[in-house]
């Protein structure tokens, strides 16, 4: 008997039993076993368990999701085709999914209801990761046996014929081969919010540090209590959820069609502020009407010049500049094939206009003023990225209805028709990531590994393209005519006051906002050595490494693990180990996500593949399980 253990069980542990199996062709002589270790059942895992709110929501369509490979992926291993989430409900509300039970009524209505353009709820979607991992089980090969462990990984040892694998409960689990797939983890209070926390604390305040929201202690915040939230992000969009309808608010339409919000009085009054100051962009539910986006200027070519050229690559100077050209191309493109009624000449001659001007935006500016006489239709990136600009208020009436009309206006071009550019451009920012994706993780410059990869670019990234479905935006307004959310503006600067409490500030005004409660609404930062689970900090101080990256401008450390590009495990002494391997969002690969969207050679799914071909390997290398 072969032994591989995968500590964890969520989407990615599963996506990649799925592509173990399927290379799996024939059956071998030696007897296989798959066991996966997790306190929460395999599919879904902790994020995206059924034990939670049913009133929070994925930020994706349901025609978007897919933990499947299909023709469209360049991968090693078989293609294996099935249902995306949508089409998965149809197959339930058909009936062609006997082994699919949904006793829940609520649920139950939610597929029969459920469209393409639908956001789907976060349970419905651990319905179809729980039907996923019972599918995967189920066409396993003769030879093959996979399991579920419920519990948690304390430690991994290595011992002469391999691994032992220990468990909270006392288990011990023989290995040939360990894969770490642990997802999403939290980490231990430290430096800036633990400090934070404790003078909160002793002053008699509250203070939430940044978590995954289904897992924070919301009940800490009192009703009618002010609360400032920092951060207007999507961990931001679900803290308001669940203490607005999560205690008993409503939202109704009223004889004009407006939504409305009538509230329950146990709700907090929830004050929202971030640097930029407006939530993320909302998703877009347009469709492109005008030529296909292509790309323009981050080109195959551009890519490969960049990778002749000898020393690292910096994501400033290198490769931004790429992407914010090609962004533009993207909405122009779309603007004037797609909208031509509503520019004042051809696209072939507005094309050889932005040859000469996409890089300078003033010029670009000038020169759209010209032709697009529609102010929504215009579009260059620093207004996009920073759409308050520099503006000032007189107080903090005139920002909370400044953003107001941001968030308007942003919901008016990214759900209308009409205003189609927004599809493109996000289709032309997702090109643009899979393009990154070309480069290979060591070429890039220590800034550009510890800083500007995780954090500057894929900020602006989720900002952009991973916000939160339009119904959210248009539940924040109401919430806002309601009284329950205010708007503090950008730039937002906080400070515990122990006498009066939080007190919120901008620069942008002269007012103050005083709270006896401050979230910080985002999720934990990366930092394997300092996680709240142990079998990821021992990965990290033991059997691995934390990456650390210098250059002759930077040197920092990414607080992910170091793996090579098949996912093994880098140890201490910068060998990568032959039967230790690690996938997921705390290793220092470019992280794309678990589940993607269907027909987009998804880098999830190829890398997902080819680690489960490198793991297919180590195990034929120990016992011969595999065929070669």
């Amino acid at each position: 008997m072969s032994d591989l253990v995968i500590v964890g069980a969520g989407p990615r542990a599963v996506m990649l039993v799925e592509r173990l199996l399927a290379r799996r062709t024939r059956v071998t002589a030696v007897p296989l076993r798959i066991t996966l270790v997790d306190p929460f059942p395999p599919g879904a895992g902790r994020i995206w368990r059924y034990e939670q709110s049913p009133l929070l929501k994925l930020n994706s369509m349901a025609r978007d999701v897919t933990v499947f490979t299909d023709d469209s992926c360049l991968i090693a291993g078989p293609v294996r085709s099935g249902p995306s989430l949508i089409e998965w409900a149809e197959r339930v509300r058909d009936g062609r999914l006997p082994d699919v039970h949904i006793d829940d009524p609520e649920l139950a209505e939610e597929v029969d209801g459920l469209r393409g353009d639908s956001f789907p709820t976060r349970r419905l979607q651990s319905l179809y990761l729980d039907w996923f991992w019972r599918r995967t089980v189920a066409i396993a090969p003769p030879g093959v046996e996979v399991r579920w462990h419920p519990g948690s990984v304390q430690w991994v040892d290595d011992i002469p014929d391999g691994w032992e694998v220990a468990l909270a409960d006392g288990t011990r689990l023989n290995a040939d081969v360990v894969v770490y797939a642990l997802g999403h983890n939290g980490r231990e209070p430290e430096g800036t919010n633990l400090d934070m926390s404790a003078a909160a604390a002793d002053a008699g305040f509250t203070y939430l540090e940044p978590a995954f929201t289904a897992d924070a202690d919301l009940s800490r915040l009192a009703p009618g209590d002010d609360v400032i939230v920092r951060g207007m992000g999507l961990a931001s969009v679900d803290a308001v959820v669940l203490l607005t309808q999560g205690r008993g608010g409503r939202f109704s339409r009223n004889a004009d069609g407006k939504l409305v919000y009538a509230p329950s009085g146990r709700e907090p009054r929830l004050n929202l502020g971030s640097r930029r100051g407006v939530p993320y962009r909302s998703k877009v539910t347009s469709q492109v009407q005008g030529d296909p986006p292509e790309r323009e200027v981050l080109t195959p070519a551009a890519v490969a010049a960049l990778l002749a050229r000898p020393g690292t690559i910096d994501f400033l100077d290198d490769v931004w500049p790429l992407i914010a050209r090609e962004l533009v191309w993207g909405h122009y493109r779309e603007l004037f094939t797609g909208h031509p009624e509503r520019v004042g000449t051809s696209w072939d001659a507005f094309r050889a206009t932005l040859r000469e001007v996409d890089g300078d935006t003033a010029a670009l500016r000038r020169a759209v003023a010209e032709v697009v006489p529609d102010p929504l239709d215009r579009f260059d990136v620093p207004l996009l990225d920073v759409p308050l600009g520099d503006e000032t208020f007189p107080d903090e009436r005139a920002v909370d209805d400044r953003v107001r009309r941001h968030i308007a206006d942003d919901l008016l071009v990214r759900t209308s028709a009409e205003r189609s550019t927004t599809q493109a451009l996000f289709l032309t920012i997702l090109g643009s990531f899979l393009a990154l994706g070309d480069i290979p993780i060591d070429r890039w410059s220590a800034r550009s590994r510890a800083v500007d990869l995780p954090l500057t670019w894929h900020m602006f990234f989720s900002y952009v393209a991973s916000g939160p479905p339009p119904h959210r935006l248009q539940e924040l307004l109401a919430l806002a005519d309601a009284g329950v959310v205010r708007f503090l503006g950008p730039d937002l600067a906080v400070h515990l006051d122990p006498l009066r409490g939080f007190v919120a500030t901008s620069p942008r005004h002269g007012g103050e906002v005083v709270a006896a409660a401050l979230v910080d609404a985002w999720l934990p930062a990366p930092g394997a050595a300092a996680s709240d689970n142990p079998a990821l900090r021992e990965l990290a101080t033991r059997h691995g490494r934390e990456v650390h990256v210098s250059d002759e401008q930077f040197t920092g450390s990414l607080g992910r693990i170091d793996v090579d590009s098949d996912g093994r495990v880098v140890g201490r002494d910068g060998t990568a180990h032959a039967t230790l391997f690690a996938l997921g969002p705390f290793t220092a690969g470019m992280e794309a996500g678990a589940f993607t969207r269907p027909n987009s050679n998804a880098l999830s799914l190829r890398h997902t593949d080819r680690v489960a071909g490198a793991v297919a390997a180590a195990l034929g290398a120990r016992v011969g399980a595999f065929a070669r």
